[in-house]
This record gives C-alpha cells, structure tokens and sequence, in this order.
C-alpha cells in the first residue's frame, strides 16, 4: 500500500522518546527538588535504557528495510553497528 509508512516501528519509537522525554523533566524536577541523588540515578538509569532501546529499534529496522547489499550500504551498516 502507498499510503502505509516505510517504518512501521517509528510510532511505537515516537511513543518511548515522549515517554522518556517525560521521565527526563520529572529527573530535571527531582535535582532541583534536591531529592537524593541515588533516587535521581534510578530515573536517570530508566530515561537511559528507554532512548538506548529507541535508538536500537531504530537502527535495526533501519537495517532489515533500508539496507540492501551495495558497497554504500554496507559502509553505512558498519557505522550504525558501531552505535548498537
């Protein structure tokens, strides 16, 4: 169908960087709140593995629908594995 998007997982990626961007504004509120630092260290740990997860999603669908076997792709896929 034309009218389907080529990444079908960018919604779904969208949707857990708004929720880390969430996460992330209530860590900004937490260290000027002054609370304890290993509370801020666990949210700060949450916002991390949430965009660490985005961007690998992000990156393998890029790969299993963008990629084909030519020299170009193949230089781009070894820099995109060097951010997995």
């Amino acid at each position: 169908m034309e009218n389907e998007p080529k990444h079908q997982s960018h919604p779904a990626i969208t949707k857990r960087l708004k929720r880390a961007s969430g996460h992330l504004r209530h860590v900004i509120d937490m260290i000027e709140q002054e609370k304890p630092c290993t509370e801020i260290a666990m949210q700060l740990q949450a916002v991390e593995s949430a965009i660490t997860a985005a961007k690998r999603t992000l990156i393998h669908d890029h790969i299993d629908h963008c990629l084909s076997a030519n020299s170009e792709d193949l230089d781009q896929l070894r820099a995109l594995a060097k951010l997995l």
